[in-house]
């Protein structure tokens, strides 16, 4: 099993310890992002969506424009464009880019976000629309002839697309979403199924429920982790760096300037179940397993990836590898300070794994 590394790309430089200036839409820091990032041997870099935040697939086009082979992920919420459509844009941005393009579906799992862009259905209508969006773009991915759906939200006839995907593969479909709803939507359509860092109990305990819902279908999905490495010379550095980290999140936040990277619309109750658990994971203690690191989590309402492994970036490697032998075979990660983090993970943590992986590979193979 071969291990990916997937990137982010925001639209400006900001995080929990950084707030952004500057225009919404950053054309050179964009530009400047897309460049580290596949000269650091990432394979993938994330487009995110949100309510109020510039469109994933325009600034994904952007990205492609730019680079020669580094791939794409672009965050897209089912419900708000035509399945049918969706489809013909991905196909032919997948086209234009050699196959270098990825869909992360996220469902959303906050009523209040949902209804800036006027969608008022429960969460469950709203993962039972998503399977129905899913089953029309398939369709329209592979069908050679015209087709008719009729579901509870879409009704299509005679649906049929001229431009399928570049590659036999297809446009791979990540998807997240930790309700069991989620989870029957994930065992019928997801490619990978992406995790929030969450400890290696929940972590395993995600991978057996997801493959027993994939296995109804006769589907073996992928499995991928989203993580904010800390990374330093020694152990005690590193550490030292994350309290560093938490200090500028903390005063950002009491500033006002971290307003869009923190949970705002429940950051008591959060709605999604990943943030959930990864706040169920915060309350057992800020350090958890080998290096797992909370205290962001805790912080923010765990509004999103916000868990970090701790430590130099031999141990962070190893701990990695320990996701890898849970079934973890993509890693989404990001740092807190995005530009600098994207060249250290490039130069001293994605080698390492990725040697880590082949060697682990030698000695199944070899146990054989």
């Amino acid at each position: 099993m071969t291990v990916e590394f997937i990137g982010f790309i925001g639209n400006h430089n900001a995080s929990e310890t950084i707030a952004r200036q500057g225009p919404i839409i950053d054309r050179e820091f964009i530009r400047a992002s897309a460049a580290i990032h596949e000269q650091s041997g990432f394979d993938r870099v994330l487009l995110a969506f949100h309510s109020a935040t510039p469109d994933s697939l325009f600034v994904g086009q952007y990205v492609a424009s730019v680079t020669r082979r580094l791939k794409l992920m672009l965050a897209h919420r089912p419900g708000f464009t035509a399945p049918t459509l969706a489809a013909r844009q991905l196909a032919t941005l997948d086209h234009l880019t050699d196959g270098r393009v990825a869909v992360h579906v996220i469902t959303g799992g906050n009523d209040r976000e949902l209804e800036q862009d006027g969608d008022w259905l429960t969460k469950d209508e709203r993962y039972a629309r998503t399977r129905e969006y899913l089953d029309i773009v398939r369709r329209e991915w592979t069908s050679e002839t015209p087709f008719d759906y009729a579901g509870t939200y879409y009704r299509v006839k005679g649906g049929f697309s001229d431009v399928k995907p570049e590659g036999p593969e297809g446009v791979p479909v990540y998807f997240g979403g930790s309700s069991p709803a989620a989870i029957e939507v994930a065992g019928e359509h997801a490619d990978v199924y992406a995790l929030w860092g969450e400890t290696y109990e929940q972590v395993a305990e995600t991978v057996s429920t997801v493959r027993a819902a994939a296995a109804k279908h006769g589907r073996n999905p992928r499995f991928s982790l989203s993580l904010r490495p800390i990374l330093a010379e020694t152990e005690d550095a590193a550490w030292d760096k994350a309290a560093r980290i938490l200090e500028r999140a903390r005063a950002l936040r009491a500033a006002g300037g971290g307003q869009r990277l923190v949970n705002t619309l429940n950051p008591a109750a959060p709605q999604n179940e990943g943030s959930r658990r990864l706040l169920a994971a915060a309350a057992k203690g800020s350090r958890l397993d080998k290096r797992l690191w909370t205290e962001i989590a805790a912080l923010t309402g765990a509004n999103g990836n916000s868990t970090s492994l701790v430590g130099t970036p031999d141990q962070v490697a190893e701990a990695m590898l320990d996701y890898y032998r849970l079934g973890i075979s993509t890693f989404l990660i990001r740092g807190f300070d995005p530009l600098n983090d994207a060249l250290r993970y490039g130069r001293d943590l994605i080698p390492r794994v990725r040697a880590l992986v082949a060697d682990e590979a030698v000695r199944s193979h070899a146990a054989e």
